[in-house]
């Protein structure tokens, strides 16, 4: 009996002291083959950061771009049809803007809206057939709009601006072409433009009762800007 005991009791110590030598072997193993993450992860987000520090370093910051105000105030859009009846008027709603990402004046884009309901002939005849469906269709589509795709700069102070021209709700590739006036770098200036379309290419081909209209329509543009912040736009020579 006491034999047996001795054995037994050899076998477990035997065997604690393999399981003990294989845990520390496991241990030992894992800790040498576990990624340092934790040493990694800071640096890694560090570097990341300052990628993206400096980028944002590189662009221009807003107080770097011209911002340039266009007021209502002495400003004008207007427009003409030759007819066997005086037939021009204005719009006396509408907004317009001028925005820059740089100061290259051809980076620029110019983008008018107009309310179609606000125009005015000083006839109240002609006002109410200009806004039916016929014409300017004010009920389905109240506005009127330019949005430039492009600047070129044609001499020292002219423009050609095509755009996109919306009226009626179809919409065609025209060009504004503009002359600026005033001192450059002084901030401060006026926009003179004209465009010519067809009315009937954009679904007006009606008349008006015992007028005899044609179809080029001439719209003339003259516009009040300010630079309120930034520095003075690059104009090539």
């Amino acid at each position: 009996m006491q034999d047996r005991f001795e054995t037994f009791s050899s076998t477990r110590r035997s065997t604690r002291c393999v399981n003990s030598r294989w845990f520390h072997h496991v241990h030992l193993t894992t800790k040498r083959t576990t990624p340092k993450l934790s040493g990694m992860r800071l640096p890694v987000l560090c570097l990341v950061a300052s990628v993206l520090l400096s980028s944002a370093s590189q662009a221009q910051a807003p107080s770097d771009l011209p911002v340039f105000l266009i007021t209502p105030e002495n400003s004008s859009i207007k427009f003409f049809v030759k007819a066997s009846v005086a037939l021009e008027g204005n719009f006396d709603k509408w907004e317009a803007t001028l925005t820059y990402p740089s100061t290259d004046v051809t980076t620029g884009v110019f983008d008018v809206k107009i309310q179609a309901d606000s125009v005015n002939t000083g006839s109240g005849m002609k006002d109410g057939k200009l806004k039916s469906k016929d014409f300017f269709n004010v009920k389905d589509d109240p506005y009127i709009t330019f949005k430039s795709t492009k600047i070129m700069q044609t001499g020292p102070l002219t423009f050609d601006v095509p755009g996109t021209f919306t009226i009626r709700g179809v919409s065609k590739p025209e060009t504004l072409n503009l002359t600026l006036s005033g001192t450059k770098g002084s901030g401060q200036g006026e926009i003179k433009g004209t465009m010519a379309f067809d009315r009937k290419e954009f679904g007006m081909n009606s008349g008006i009762p015992f007028i005899k209209i044609a179809d080029r329509v001439e719209v003339t543009v003259a516009l009040k800007v300010k630079r309120v912040s930034g520095p003075p736009l690059v104009f090539k020579e």
